[in-house]
């Protein structure tokens, strides 16, 4: 009953979310990922990786989990469930003290199981003027331990206007999902050249970095 439930809750956060940002992919040259990817994109607002999820073609999004925060999305009943059971989401404990695991092996562990991973490298939400916060280490702790999985970069934009902070109603606006050309670890790349090839592979994806506004 609880599969069911999950099912039914998921179609309509689909067409919800469609509905409200008539969101709309735009893939790189190369075409949809063929390979299983870590999609690595910037976070400004809770229903990023939704927004991700959405544009996904089924085949795709049957096999995607997001990476989120435990403390948030086991904060309540609800949360738990949307979370867990709707989205099948890695959940990754944020208060280091708190943690039974580490994050990185759980995150390799979900891609063992054949899922690809949205992941936010920035590591919170950004809620400054800056286009992108500095990257955690763990993509690159990622890259590491599982070097044949593409590393996929997504510009999420606009879905921070459909829902500012501090508001509970959305504003319809057009939103957009882009993805760039997938990279891995090369041999021997430091953790520094990686986490700076990925940053600035990502920002070449945003509207203001094309001069477009956002």
């Amino acid at each position: 009953m609880k599969a069911v439930m999950a099912s039914l809750v998921a179609a309509v956060v689909l067409l919800f979310a469609r509905a409200i940002t008539a969101v709309r992919a735009i893939w790189h040259e190369s075409g949809l990922p063929r390979r299983q990817s870590v999609y690595f994109a910037n976070h400004a607002s809770h229903g990023d990786f939704i927004l991700v999820w959405a544009v996904l073609p089924p085949r795709l999004r049957r096999r995607v989990r997001p990476v989120a925060g435990a403390d948030y999305w086991l904060k309540s009943g609800l949360r738990s469930f949307i979370g867990r059971d709707v989205f099948n989401a890695v959940l990754i404990q944020r208060v280091r003290d708190e943690r039974d695991g580490d994050p990185v092996t759980i995150m390799a562990e979900a891609l063992d199981e054949h899922s690809s991973l949205i992941f936010f490298p920035e590591g919170t939400r950004n809620q400054t003027d800056l286009p992108l916060l500095p990257f955690k280490s763990g993509l690159f702790h990622l890259a590491s331990a599982r070097p044949d999985v593409d590393f996929v970069p997504v510009w999420i934009a606009n879905l921070n206007r459909v829902m500012p902070k501090g508001e509970f109603v959305p504003i319809p606006l057009i939103c957009t999902v882009t993805f760039g050309e997938p990279l891995r670890l090369r041999a021997g790349e430091q953790k520094e050249a990686f986490i700076e090839r990925a940053r600035a592979a990502l920002l070449e994806l945003s509207p203001r970095q094309a001069g477009n506004g956002e």
